[in-house]
C-alpha cells in the first residue's frame, strides 16, 4: 500500500481542530500553573502522565501519511520527519529498535487486557487505600478534606475487600493497606493482571498512545486523553476526598447505591475504551509489520462532555 497524501488544506484543518480540542484542557491547566494553583483532579493528567501540554496540542499525522504543500516543511524541524517528492512524512527509518520494543510491549499488554472480561467489583477503593491510616496532613491532596474524616475513611477500608490488580495504583497504597489487597500486583505481573474494567488501565491508554509518539496519529492520542480526563473525574469522585469546592459531587462507594453507580459508570468506560484499545493494537501491529504503511482511517472524534455521570 502506498502512502496517503494529504492536501495542505486538509491536514491544516485537522491540525487546527486537534489543537483547539486539546486546549479545552491545556489552556486552563497552564493558567492554573501560572497562578500557582493546584487542582486535585485535573493536575494528574499532566503530572502523573508526562506528555507536556504543548506536545498534547501538537498535531501529527502518524506513519505512512505525506503532508503536501510548502508549509509542511516546518515538520522537518521535528525529529523523525523526512522530505519526499510528494511532501513531508515520518521517516520509517526512525522507527528504531527502541520504538519497536515499546510497540511490542504495548501490543502484548493491550492484547492481553482486551482478551479478558471487565471486572467491576473494585469500587475505586485504591484511592482510599492510598490514604489508609495516613496522617491527614501528609495525604497526597492534603489541601482537600477527607469526606468522612480519617477515622471514617479507615473504617471503610477495613469493612470492604480491596481487589486492585493495577500495579501503578497498588504501588501508592500505604504500608498498612497493602496486605489488605486480595492481589499483589507487580510490574512483572502487569500483563497477566490488567483487565478492561480497571479505571487506571483505561486511563493508561493515553500513556501508551503518547509513548508511541510520533508514530501515532494525534487524533488517537487526543481520543485517549479525553477518555483519561473523563475517567479521572469518576476516579476522584469515588475517592475519599471532599471535592465539592471544585464542583464535583461524590460517588459514595461506602453505600450500596454508590457502589452500584460506580460499577455502571465503570462498565461504560470499559465500553468506551474498547475501540481505542483496538485502534492502538492495530497501530502496533502495523508498525511492527511495516512502519511506512499508513494507519487505519481515523474515525470522527467523540465530542467532549459525553455523559458518564454516576
Amino acid at each position: 500500500m502506498s502512502a496517503v497524501v494529504l492536501a495542505e488544506a486538509d491536514w491544516q484543518a485537522r491540525e487546527r481542530a486537534h489543537a483547539e480540542r486539546m486546549r479545552a484542557w491545556t489552556g486552563p491547566h497552564q493558567e492554573r500553573r501560572a497562578r500557582g494553583e493546584k487542582h486535585p483532579v485535573l493536575d494528574f493528567l499532566f503530572t502523573y502522565y508526562s506528555h507536556r501540554p504543548g506536545h498534547l496540542e501538537r498535531w501529527q499525522p502518524g506513519p505512512g501519511v505525506v503532508l503536501a504543500g510548502a508549509s509542511a516543511r516546518r515538520f522537518l524541524d521535528r525529529p523523525a520527519y523526512v522530505e519526499t517528492e510528494d511532501g513531508v512524512m515520518l521517516d520509517p527509518a526512525a522507527f528504531t529498535g527502541r520504538r519497536a520494543r515499546t510497540a511490542e510491549f504495548v501490543l502484548k499488554l493491550l492484547s492481553a487486557t482486551a482478551s479478558r472480561a471487565p471486572r467491576l467489583s473494585c469500587f475505586g477503593l485504591h484511592e482510599w487505600a492510598m490514604v489508609y491510616r495516613e496522617p491527614a496532613d501528609s495525604v497526597r491532596h492534603a489541601q482537600v478534606p477527607l469526606r468522612l474524616g480519617s477515622a471514617g475513611t479507615d473504617q471503610v477500608v477495613e469493612s470492604m475487600d480491596i481487589r486492585c490488580g493495577h500495579y501503578d495504583a497498588f504501588r501508592f497504597f500505604t504500608g498498612p493497606a497493602r496486605p489488605r489487597n486480595t492481589l499483589e500486583p507487580t510490574r512483572e505481573s502487569q500483563v497477566a493482571l490488567e483487565q478492561p474494567g480497571c479505571l487506571h488501565a483505561n486511563m493508561d491508554l493515553f500513556k501508551w498512545a503518547y509513548k508511541l509518539d510520533p508514530f501515532v496519529p494525534a487524533e488517537l492520542v487526543g481520543d485517549c486523553f479525553v477518555l483519561a480526563a473523563d475517567v479521572r473525574e469518576l476516579d476522584m469522585r469515588a475517592s475519599p476526598y471532599d471535592l465539592a469546592d471544585y464542583g464535583y459531587r461524590p460517588v459514595p462507594i461506602e453505600t450500596a447505591e454508590g457502589r452500584a453507580s460506580y460499577a455502571r459508570a465503570q462498565a461504560g468506560f470499559a465500553e468506551r475504551a474498547a475501540p481505542l484499545r483496538a485502534r492502538l493494537i492495530g497501530l502496533c501491529r502495523g508498525l511492527l509489520a511495516d512502519p511506512a504503511q499508513p494507519p487505519d482511517p481515523v474515525p470522527g472524534s467523540p465530542a467532549r462532555g459525553a455523559d458518564n455521570s454516576a
